[in-house]
């Protein structure tokens, strides 16, 4: 009698690692260098083995990681599965004090980092102790990985259980306080399982985007550590280096964010993008324009969803969906566009010929879903915001939208004073404290105003005595000084008033500096390239900048120009 033996379905990350054990096909590729998934968990299983000697009883068992995509990253998300620890990720675009406070926030006991890395703390202490700091690449650390080389799998209960917290990953909020969304071992182990874009054993997933977010850990990695398939690293995004790297991995699927289509096909065409192994690519934010673009040029059509950090919704472009759109649900998820004050759902939009919206004001509310306030984790120590996203059952965005008659879904915005550049979430309070330093402002606000290609960017409203005494000159290099001022903070559009607009309850009216972003007055200044370097944002410029809304299907996103507008013509 043959006995039947029932396979176990995996459950935690570790167990999808341990599928990989003894699996000799390429499993990591990085610069020249291959491991096998083999080679690739026996690292996993080592740093766990660091991990557990530096982790002190009592104390929560985080581990920060600071570093560039490196082959190590992905060791230490394995090592944390097999320790049944937390990594942290540590935003590597932030500086200064807001990163100490990001590690201190979520009580790091140890960090991996790289001596080249510490100086983005500018001096200031990270609060790790030396003798829990690892540091990549030095000889120490090389001889602490060959100390462990042969100690085997660790036996750890946590690493076992579904509900152990894997993963810390900062996202924004709307108040200076760092948020990190948790992500359990069981829904990475879930999310792999679920055989993202039909990827296979054959497929090799090539990742640019930094592995501190979701993105590519969920959309890239995740997949292979189940299929046994090969992820190629790279330690940066680079445009230039995108052809190169498809070519020399010999890549059939990669995934992105934001502006990064827009800067792949800025670069010089190749008769040689039409001839890649290139099959899918999967991402967010890209413009109609960049979507068609690339496909013309590589014969691959991005696939868009829209997804927030929490796992609460996602929203799906099929061939159907009209341009500038976000899409649909996928099956079984109810999503809505509701008015959070009363919950219920808001009217459908009336869209002109253009695809502006005829009826925002009771059309535009606040993407959900209805039924998913089980799919999110939680905010790591931040039981306010968690209340802020979970009404019942329902799961709330924080992202505004509306639905058009035949039920796509459109993004409006956002809700709170969040922004996203280039695909980089932060809050705008930190950006306030950095512009409130310069003589002579009296107060500043900073929000998001939407970008004319994807995402947003930054604008701020500094009040000061004398708008026409103000010197942007003076001004941006005061900037380019500050040791705290985040990559992605520098203000792409800057407004200079004698008194910031304020609610009935004397607060900041962002809603209506939002709603009026560009046209909000007459000292407006703006940075056209990447250079922090300030120009008067004249008429011609304004005209500009709305034919590039149009040309990318965004120009429903524009500010309204109200009669009697004054924009400075140039003289």
């Amino acid at each position: 009698m043959n006995t039947v033996i029932e396979e176990t379905k995996p459950q935690t990350t570790r167990d999808l690692l341990d599928l990989r054990a003894d699996d000799d096909r390429p499993g990591l590729l990085f610069e020249g260098r291959i491991w096998t998934w083999s080679e690739v968990v026996a690292e996993c299983k080592i740093r766990a083995h660091m991990m557990l000697a530096l982790h002190q009883e009592g104390k929560a068992f985080h581990v920060g990681v600071m570093l560039e995509n490196d082959p190590e990253y992905i060791f230490a998300i394995g090592g944390a599965a097999y320790a049944g620890a937390t990594l942290v990720g540590v935003n590597l675009t932030r500086r200064g004090e807001e990163l100490a406070r990001d590690i201190h926030y979520t009580d790091c006991e140890m960090l991996i980092t790289s001596s080249e890395l510490e100086t983005c703390f500018n001096g200031v202490d990270s609060g790790i102790p030396e003798g829990q700091t690892l540091r990549i690449g030095t000889p120490s650390f090389a001889a602490d990985v060959e100390s462990y080389r042969n100690a085997g799998r660790p036996d750890i209960a946590a690493a076992g259980d579904p509900a152990t917290n894997l993963l810390l990953l900062f996202t924004s909020g709307s108040t200076g306080d760092p948020k990190a969304v948790i992500c359990t071992t069981g829904r990475l182990c879930r999310t792999a399982e679920y055989r993202h874009m039909g990827l296979d054993s054959n497929d090799v997933s090539y990742n640019a985007m930094p592995l501190f977010h979701g993105n590519g850990i969920f959309a890239c990695w995740a997949n292979p550590l189940a299929t046994g398939g090969t992820f190629a690293l790279a330690r940066k995004f680079s445009a230039s280096g995108f052809m190169p790297d498809l070519m020399r991995y010999k890549v059939t699927y990669f995934n992105y964010v934001g502006r990064s289509l827009s800067y792949i096909l800025a670069q010089p065409e190749k008769s040689a993008e039409a001839h890649t192994n290139l099959a899918a690519c999967f991402g967010t934010e890209a413009s109609d324009f960049d979507m068609t673009e690339f496909h013309r040029r590589f014969g691959v059509w991005p696939t868009e969803n829209y997804g927030s950090s929490e796992g609460g919704l996602t929203l799906r472009r099929t061939p159907e969906t009209p341009a500038g759109s976000l899409g649909l649900p996928p099956a079984g998820m109810d999503a809505a566009v509701i008015n959070p004050a009363t919950m219920e759902q808001c009217p459908r939009a009336i869209l002109s010929e253009t695809g502006r919206i005829l009826n925002a004001e009771e059309a535009i509310g606040e993407l959900v879903n209805l039924t998913g306030a089980a799919l999110f984790e939680g905010y790591y120590k931040n039981p306010e915001a968690v209340t802020d996203r979970i009404r019942g059952n329902a799961f709330l965005t924080g992202d505004l939208g509306y639905r058009d008659e035949a039920g796509f879904f459109y993004f409006a915005g956002r809700t709170s004073d969040r922004l996203r550049v280039d695909s980089e979430n932060f809050s705008a309070a930190p950006v306030e404290r950095v512009l409130s330093r310069y003589p002579g402002v009296t107060l500043a606000a900073v929000y998001p105003v939407p970008d004319a290609r994807t995402g947003d960017q930054v604008m701020a409203t500094l009040q000061v005595q004398d708008p026409d005494a103000f010197d942007p000159a003076a001004f941006a290099a005061f900037l380019q000084e500050q040791p705290d001022l985040g990559t992605k903070w520098a203000p792409r559009f800057l407004s200079v008033v004698t008194d910031v607009p304020v609610t009935a309850t004397q607060k900041i009216n962002k809603p209506s500096l939002r709603r009026d972003a560009w046209l909000v007055n007459e000292t407006v200044y703006h940075r056209p390239g990447r250079e922090i370097v300030f120009e008067p944002l004249d008429e011609p410029a304004v005209r500009a900048l709305e034919e590039t809304f149009e040309e990318n299907g965004r120009a429903h996103l524009l500010p309204l120009r109200a009669t009697g507008t004054n924009i400075k013509e140039t003289v």
